[in-house]
């Protein structure tokens, strides 16, 4: 199913179009057949699985390089299993099914890359935290956030980074003080800052001009408010840099939800948290909220055989009439406007070819695949294993069937020119890698 290189180039504007129509017409409801995300189908890769000497697993980014037809995943390992690494490889969505049991015969891993301290070497264990990798749309280097930690082992900050496609340095970005975490390991104390340990930057996009570079934390900032729970919800930021210069500049507060399923027994672990941002148009993106609880009673079962406890929810978020936070070190007690979300599909809905549920692993990242034959430009999302045994490497395949109304031509059309800019330097971009 992937198209070739030139039927992709007189593809993307009007996949494109399509999108930006999509969202102007109002929510994506896959339940309704009006306009939504279709599933085609998944691919698994077990947990234990091996390519060139590394364990494959961990995979909480993912994007899209149409020049060479090819993904680009990095993994979260802290140079445990094997060094901080990224991989390159291929999905034939063709090959993706609507089945429980689909297994992986779309999925061919071709590289893999070792990511480099600013002084060359391999990160040793623990000391960083990959999350999410972009590819830069003006020279092909590859841009990658680290979590950062809050733990008894130490402190660490998040960083937002740009390497070659050998995995060597570049620069950091300019990350503000303010998420530099401080005070006590639970994040929970009065007087504590910065990042709380494990909620921190997951995401990382680029906006469709290709001028500012988007992360954001998964939950709130110790200073800002509590984490999400089964209750409350939580304030993350949205930090924006110039992808030139790696200044940071505006922030906007997004509003992850409460835990979507309570956890069984009552009181046992749950989160849930904004693990990406995929720009669609200025100051629009597709987020991805995580909800995990231990004993949820989500729909399907794993290959397993048990629910996972995963809720999966893609929405369509706006920040263009959010308020500019950058100037507050504290969200606490302050008067502000959030960034807008609708939901434009819950995965939960999703079902396979005998009418199970499609059960859900930890969905972390999320890319623009390529332009299906069918003209509809393909979304493709893979989870985070965790490297456990339990979980399971999944992709997830999705198509994009917009249905314009009256006047929605109009209002997509100020966005277009720099969503079309964007997937020509997809295009272009793979030159180095």
């Amino acid at each position: 199913m992937t198209p070739t290189r030139t039927d992709s180039r007189s593809r993307l504007l009007a996949a494109s179009v399509a999108l930006a129509a999509s969202l102007a017409a109002g929510p994506l409801q896959a339940s309704t057949g009006i306009a939504g995300l279709d599933y085609l189908g998944q691919q698994i890769i077990p947990s234990g699985f091996g390519f060139n000497g590394t364990t494959v697993g961990g995979l909480s980014g993912i994007d899209y390089q149409a020049a060479s037809q090819r993904y680009l995943a990095i993994s979260d390992d802290r140079s445990g299993l094997n060094p901080a690494r990224y991989y390159a490889l291929q999905l034939n969505l063709s090959q993706f099914v609507r089945s429980a049991n689909p297994g992986n015969a779309g999925v061919s891993f071709t590289a893999v890359t070792t990511i480099a301290r600013p002084d060359g070497s391999a990160f040793p264990l623990n000391q960083v935290d990959p999350e999410s990798l972009r590819i830069h749309p003006g020279n092909g280097n590859l841009l990658w956030s680290n979590e950062g930690q809050r733990a008894a082992a130490g402190f660490q900050n998040p960083t937002v980074r740009e390497m070659r496609p050998d995995g060597t340095y570049v620069r950091d970005f300019s990350v503000p003080g303010r998420y530099t975490p401080s005070g006590s390991t639970a994040g929970n104390v009065a007087g504590d800052r910065g990042i709380v340990n494990n909620l921190a930057f997951e995401s990382l996009t680029v906006s469709t001009d290709g001028r500012t570079l988007y992360t954001a934390t998964e939950n709130a900032l110790a200073q800002d408010g509590p984490v999400a729970s089964v209750s409350n919800g939580s304030n993350s930021r949205i930090l924006a840099f110039d992808l030139n210069t790696g200044a940071a500049q505006a922030e906007y507060v997004y509003p992850v939800s409460p835990v979507a399923i309570a956890p069984s027994p009552a009181g046992g672990f749950a989160t849930n948290g904004l693990v990406e941002l995929l720009a669609i148009a200025p100051g629009q993106f597709i987020a991805v909220e995580r909800s995990f609880a231990t004993g949820a009673a989500t729909p399907g079962v794993g290959p397993g055989g048990q629910a996972t406890g995963n809720t999966i929810r893609l929405f369509h978020v706006d920040v263009r009439g959010a308020t500019d936070v950058s100037g507050l070190d504290s969200l606490a007690g302050q008067s502000f406007t959030a960034a807008s979300k609708t939901l434009l599909l819950d995965l939960s809905d999703l079902r396979q070819a005998d009418g199970s549920a499609l059960a859900l692993d930890n969905i972390e990242g999320i890319t623009l695949g390529p332009v299906l034959p069918d003209g509809r430009q393909s979304l493709v999302l893979v989870s985070d294993n965790n490297f456990s045994g339990t979980q399971f490497t999944q992709f997830v395949a999705l198509a994009i069937t917009p249905v314009p109304e009256p006047g929605a031509g109009l209002l997509c059309l100020a966005g277009l020119g720099g969503l079309a800019w964007w997937r020509r330097q997809q295009l272009l971009s793979g030159r180095g890698l």
